[in-house]
């Protein structure tokens, strides 16, 4: 499997990239990353919302709350420590917007993605994360992923080769047996989820290339199930506390690793025209803040009002199914004053359906 290496704004070559395949399948179905060449538009107040803290935009001058630019390069990378993708992006912004000439379809590109690889994600058990123990594989995953048993043996047994994000290839025996007979992975197992500090609730994804090559991908868990919602300005600004407690699990879920000096350093050099750099981890339930500009503008043309109803789908942690969420508009909470004023980011505030609201507080 090739790893292919990019530029970055500044032209040098940084570390190599993951196969676009496989990144897609790590991220989650749910995931769109522009394209280069594309139009976007980039919100600055979004990028801050992914830092480990707070940062200081005060000191920007001439500081724009949205500014459109053009995809430079991207770069699809995995965290050394805990395995999580993201993407590097470069952006360039556009200082007088021409008329729309790039048409934006992640769908098509999602499609080939999906047509090279088969995956399957499951949701590690306290059995499967217990490092002197194995991991007990789905049907679905060994009859579509692993290369076939010969079930004639007794008892059926092989040894199977399977690379992680980093190219890393780790050994496992995978046997079918018990009472009833189930298929497991066992040598190999406790090294691999010792080493990558695996823990009931993250979820490990067995990737087959449409070469036939195994690979392995990790999501950590997310601090609560029902931080889909942060998408959304709630209406209950306590609910939405709770239920997108961005704090914990910080080193383990991706947040926490953009510094806030490198968003308060993305929103100088885009407010005043220059290009630049920003790291993106796809986390499910984080609101995008490099957004396709047709999705903005599409957005703005709609009269906007109290009573109106929306909604959402939000991708569940094992990837097999998409929650949707409703609501309607409570109100319409653009910032009038500060630093932020007339920004558009979160100023749609969203009174979610009594059902929704059930779900976020059984399952946060």
């Amino acid at each position: 499997m090739s790893f292919l290496l990019k530029k970055e704004c500044g032209g040098e070559v940084s570390s190599s990239s993951i196969d676009p395949h496989i990144w897609k399948a790590c991220a989650g179905s749910s995931v769109r990353v522009p394209t280069v060449n594309t139009r976007v538009f980039y919100f600055p107040q979004g990028h801050g919302e992914q830092c480990s803290s707070v940062p200081d935009f005060s000191s920007v001058p001439f500081l724009k709350t949205l500014v459109v630019c053009r995809i430079v390069s991207v770069q699809l990378l995995a965290n050394q420590e805990n395995d999580q993708v993201f993407a590097k992006i470069c952006l360039e912004p556009i200082i007088a917007a021409p008329p729309v000439s790039v048409s934006l379809n992640d769908d098509s590109d999602s499609d080939a993605c999906d047509a090279n690889v088969v995956s399957f994600a499951k949701i590690l058990t306290p059995s499967d994360a217990n490092n002197g123990g194995g991991f007990s594989v789905p049907r679905f995953c060994a009859d579509s992923i692993f290369p076939r048993l010969n079930f004639n043996a007794n008892p059926p047994v092989q040894s199977i080769s399977i690379r992680d994000v980093h190219g890393t290839k780790w050994e496992f025996r995978h046997i079918y047996r018990g009472t009833p007979r189930r298929h497991l992975l066992t040598t190999g197992w406790s090294k691999f989820v010792n080493q990558k500090k695996l823990c009931a609730g993250d979820t490990a994804l067995f990737i087959k290339h449409r070469s036939g090559e195994l690979f392995v991908g990790i999501r950590r868990a997310r601090s609560t199930a029902g931080s889909g919602v942060g998408r959304w300005k709630m209406e209950d600004d306590d609910l939405a506390r709770r239920s997108c407690n961005f704090e914990e699990g910080v080193l383990r879920n991706g947040k926490g690793k953009i510094l806030a000096e490198s968003a308060v350093e993305a929103a100088q050099l885009a407010s005043s025209g220059k290009p630049f750099e920003i790291i993106y981890y796809p986390n499910a339930g984080s609101p995008d803040f490099v957004v396709r500009a047709e999705a903005v503008e599409d957005a703005l043309k709609v009269y906007w009002t109290v009573g109106f109803r929306v909604k959402m789908a939000m991708e569940t942690e094992d990837s097999t199914r998409a929650t949707w969420f409703q609501g309607t508009v409570s109100s319409l909470v653009a910032s009038e004053v500060g630093i932020w004023r007339g920004s558009l980011w979160r100023s749609l505030q969203v009174r979610l359906c009594p059902l929704c609201m059930q779900y976020l507080l059984t399952n946060r």
